[in-house]
């Protein structure tokens, strides 16, 4: 949905598929799924009201639910607000007009920057911190604040607070939605973030998304069974729970892979491998409640009989009112015996406050998240406290999960985000995949980078063909091979591998003013400009983009510039 869609026509549509919704669910049917294919992504309420025909209580309660509620169309949550981040200069302001959501910005200093994005779609329940998703020309992007309930105010998103301009477009990523939307569709190929059609069919996180297709069991008026998580082995039920629950140091989805095609009743191992630090504190990463239960006293006493489920109903959300004895119930189930039920501090019944109390995570400021280690005395010091946490040796959190190459990838992916102890071991790995896998366009990819990073731009020319050879559109083996060839001088060669990812990628900032530089480079001042002029459209305070674009202008020719850089 585009912002140029205006206001009367977002209100029809809207008021139309309400009516819709609520006309068929009085006659106890639900509204065609097709609607997912419209212009917006359905809500849990209306995707799934069938559902209601037969467990109308349990509908009714889930649509209260975090998993519900962890997207949503905009304008249905929003907190209208302002933020000046004084760094940067750019005041923010999140605001609703006519039943349409804005993110507006401007900067007092420079009257140029200045706009305003409809807002389509919030993301996170709310619980933690909320943030809000738009889409231009096709691309989808997120807003650089978010608002945070226990400061009750927003806040630029993590690492950003000390960005010294508007940061750039931030591109959001289809492994990033799975999380808390539903039906996430594939990107445009080539593209990062670039949908033709809807990035999502309904946001929040439908029945399907823990219970499978349910079109044979609505059919057949429930003769046909749906996954019953309960009912499945061990490693499958708890794989509906870790594919949005665990995280861990670092991830590698498996060859051939892609965890978007992720299904219940099937096991997360088959597509996803899980890494952490072997002596890693669980304590401070957001999203690793799987790892901190999976350490608890509860978990290893009982092994696998012992789930998720047992303490959280996945349809029902306690009500503040009812959340102690809730949880506390949940609690004597195991432990029955007197002096817990009757005389365990009787005077507060609420066993999570002392239990599992609230932590923060150092990767995610302004949250704090509830310790699933289930710790018997929580107010004693860490068993670990004043060592020195090695980040060097990564181990498998699945049992199972794990081979050569996902590690080799593993490191990889801590060195690429800053851990230079490991670099010489990924290299190592890498290299030995490379000789097994010659077809693994992620192995190819990753090693050519790094041997690139080494200085041999020889073999790492050699490892983007064959990548390219196997997947002509890589976003990563097009731009990193034109840079090497811009930077041997076949500066023709490398704006022809430029210019058609450039058309399906505008949104990249490295990218753009890479493109820029090289036809300013070839003298195509006219290109030069269109390309620069078109990053603005994303990343509109980029002031050396912006410094960049007045000096082609100025001059009656362009002029040789900087080298450019490799967009990773």
């Amino acid at each position: 949905m585009q912002n140029t869609g205006g206001n009367c026509q977002f209100t029809r549509r809207r008021d139309a598929r309400k009516s819709c919704f609520l006309f068929l669910l009085l006659l106890g049917i639900s509204c065609p799924r097709i609607l997912a294919a419209s212009e917006e992504a359905t809500p849990v309420r209306e995707a799934d009201a069938v559902c209601a025909n037969c467990h109308r209580e349990i509908f009714r309660t889930y649509l209260a639910t975090p998993m519900a509620m962890a997207s949503g169309l905009a304008a249905e949550r929003l907190f209208p607000g302002t933020l000046l981040h004084a760094r940067s200069g750019v005041e923010y302001q999140i605001s609703i007009q006519e039943g349409v959501a804005w993110l507006s910005y401007r900067k007092a200093s420079d009257p140029a920057i200045r706009g305003r994005e409809q807002l389509d779609y919030f993301l996170g329940s709310g619980h933690l911190g909320l943030t809000y998703l738009y889409q231009k020309n096709n691309y989808l992007l997120e807003s650089p604040i978010a608002y945070y309930p226990n400061l009750n105010t927003y806040a630029m998103k993590p690492g950003l607070e000390k960005i010294e301009h508007m940061p750039g477009a931030l591109t959001v990523n289809a492994t990033c939605l799975r999380c808390h939307m539903s039906a996430v569709q594939r990107p445009d190929p080539g593209t990062e973030n670039r949908y033709q059609g809807l990035p999502f069919l309904h946001v929040g996180i439908t029945c399907e998304s823990c219970h499978g297709d349910t079109r044979a069991h609505v059919s057949t008026s429930g003769a046909a069974e749906v996954v019953n998580p309960v009912k499945l082995e061990p490693a499958k039920r708890d794989s509906i729970c870790i594919v949005c629950h665990l995280e861990g140091a670092t991830s590698v989805e498996r060859y051939g892979r892609s965890v978007l095609d992720f299904k219940p009743g099937e096991n997360i191992a088959a597509y996803i491998s899980y890494f952490s630090y072997s002596s890693e504190s669980n304590t401070k990463r957001g999203v690793s409640e799987i790892e901190q239960f999976n350490s608890s006293k509860c978990k290893r006493a009982t092994g696998a009989e012992m789930s998720c489920m047992n303490c959280h109903d996945p349809h029902r959300f306690p009500l503040p009112v009812e959340r102690v004895t809730f949880y506390r119930s949940k609690c004597l189930a195991c432990h029955m015996q007197p002096k817990y039920a009757n005389n365990h501090y009787a005077s507060n019944l609420d066993c999570v406050s002392c239990h599992m109390p609230k932590i923060g995570a150092k990767n995610i400021p302004h949250v704090a998240w509830t310790d699933h280690r289930i710790r018997q005395h929580p107010d004693q010091a860490e068993s670990n406290a004043g060592s020195i946490e090695d980040r060097t040796e990564l181990v498998p959190i699945l049992p199972d999960s794990s081979n050569p190459r996902d590690l080799a990838l593993a490191y990889y992916n801590l060195t690429v985000n800053g851990n230079t102890e490991v670099r010489a071991r990924t290299m190592a790995l890498l290299s030995a995949e490379v000789r097994l896998s010659s077809d693994d366009t992620a192995v190819l990819r990753a090693y050519g980078i790094l041997t690139e990073w080494n200085g041999g731009r020889a073999l790492s020319e050699k490892l983007y063909r064959a990548v390219l050879n196997q997947d002509a559109t890589s976003l990563t083996a097009t731009t990193n091979l034109g840079t090497l060839l811009a930077k041997s001088g076949d500066l023709l060669a490398a704006a022809a591998l430029w210019r058609p990812v450039f058309t399906r990628n505008e949104d990249i900032l490295g990218l753009g003013e890479n493109l820029g530089t090289l036809e300013c480079m070839l003298g195509e001042k006219d290109r030069a400009l269109d390309v620069l002029k078109r990053v603005l459209i994303y990343s509109p305070d980029m002031p050396e983009i912006r410094n960049r674009l007045k000096t082609i202008e100025s001059t009656s020719q362009c002029t040789k510039l900087d080298e450019p850089s490799a967009p990773r």
